[in-house]
């Protein structure tokens, strides 16, 4: 009886770990919009940089069939999608999705942490141009298969609530600044773009501590004509941000149909995968009680003499056999998730796009193109004040007359 109970109790056990994991944030979230338009003042520019991701293990890889062609385009997918996500409350100023770190007077930084077309877990960082962190919050969601249906690009993931979550929060955070505290990232913002094209013009407007937060010393005069070109030259950022955003725009609806479609059959073969393997399990978990019982019987006088423990132990052997059948049937499971894997990989590809006649491809290099661009923009702002840059892109005072001689 008592090995009965063990065998009993491990059944359960082990079927309960193919229960699905509970939702980390609520299920019917509704981002909070807008109720009227709000003044510029009150808006904050937000900059979400390109996400980074935990590096596949080799299950993820070879049993789950995911791939790296995969994460990387997630790294930018998922962005995009929080990006529309935000701009759909009206509680935003400019909301871009940005290469590499950038001043804006909000940065978004994340990180992939588990994704596999069934549950999606990000690790979400916010600060403020001062250097302030917001938060820095964990957020999973494993939604229901009725989920991956009525999908709409820019509008509806089967991982909504998990985006509409993130866009609450961090508007409850912005919810707790005063009007100073928001004037206050919205200048310091501006100056440090602008120490970053004139580091010595605008050396003694900020001050920053230890922790790396930033402090403002004093305002430069509203008609400086060194923060006049500043903001000309950000205007022209800006406009080279924008043109980024609709190629990353242009990406994200090129993955739209395929990666929805292979989320919702990943989604579907894996709960197909999980009722095969419960059966498989169940029948091998019967079949060795029914041997362990056979055997058992044999040793009772009372029917040892009957052909019952026989029965017991042969069809005990005949379960576990058709559990083994039952595992052979998850390779072609296994083996569908792996040919949507390359399915989604071959249609994935990189934009490949023309940039200030450069060739520039949108993948893992984006960065440091954007690095580039940054320095261009340092040209333009020499440019515009009359002094050349040096190798290593610092302003260098034009010769003087006694020089030209």
């Amino acid at each position: 009886m008592n090995i009965r109970f063990f065998v009993l109790l491990t059944a359960l056990l082990m079927l309960s770990g193919c229960a699905s994991l509970r939702n980390g944030v609520a299920d019917g979230v509704q981002p909070v919009i807008a109720t009227h338009e709000l003044d510029s003042s009150e808006l904050l520019d937000v900059a979400i940089v390109a996400f980074d991701s935990e590096e596949l293990t080799e299950k993820e890889v070879r049993k789950l069939g995911l791939s790296e062609e995969i994460r990387q385009a997630e790294e930018r997918y998922i962005p995009i999608h929080l990006k529309y996500t935000m701009q759909r409350t009206g509680q935003w100023g400019a909301v871009r999705v940005v290469p590499d770190e950038s001043d804006a007077h909000l940065q978004v930084k994340g990180n992939i942490i588990h994704s596999d077309g069934e549950r999606l877990t990000l690790e979400i960082k916010a600060f403020d141009a001062r250097g302030i962190k917001w938060f820095e919050k964990t957020y999973s969601e494993a939604p229901k298969l009725e989920e991956y249906h009525a999908l709409a690009a820019g509008e509806k993931d089967p991982f909504q609530d998990l985006y509409n979550t993130i866009a609450n929060d961090l508007l409850l955070h912005r919810s707790q600044l005063s009007v100073d505290d928001v004037l206050k990232i919205q200048q310091i913002s501006e100056l440090r773009t602008a120490q970053d094209m004139a580091a010595d013009a605008f050396a003694g407007h900020l001050s920053r501590d230890e922790d790396g937060i930033y402090s403002l010393v004093r305002l430069p005069v509203e008609d400086d004509p060194m923060l006049r070109r500043v903001r000309a030259v950000q205007i022209r950022d800006d406009m080279l941000l924008d043109t980024i955003n609709g190629y990353y725009e242009n990406y994200y609806n090129d993955l739209w149909q395929p990666y929805a479609d292979w989320r919702k059959l990943y989604k579907e073969e894996l709960a197909a995968l999980k009722e095969v393997q419960k059966q498989a399990l169940t029948r091998q978990l019967f079949g060795v009680a029914a041997i362990v019982s056979g055997v058992l019987l044999s040793s009772n006088n009372s029917v040892s003499s009957t052909n019952l423990p026989e029965v017991m132990v042969l069809g005990g052997a005949a379960a576990i056999y058709s559990g083994f059948q039952k595992w052979e049937e998850t390779k072609i499971h296994k083996d569908v998730i792996e040919e949507l894997s390359l399915s989604f990989s071959s249609e994935a590809e990189p934009l490949v796009v023309e940039v200030v006649g450069e060739t520039v491809r949108l993948t893992g290099s984006a960065e440091e193109q954007y690095q580039k661009w940054r320095e261009m923009l340092r040209d333009i702002y020499a440019a515009e004040t009359g002094l050349p840059l040096d190798s290593a892109g610092e302003e260098i005072p034009a010769p003087s007359s006694a020089a030209a001689k």
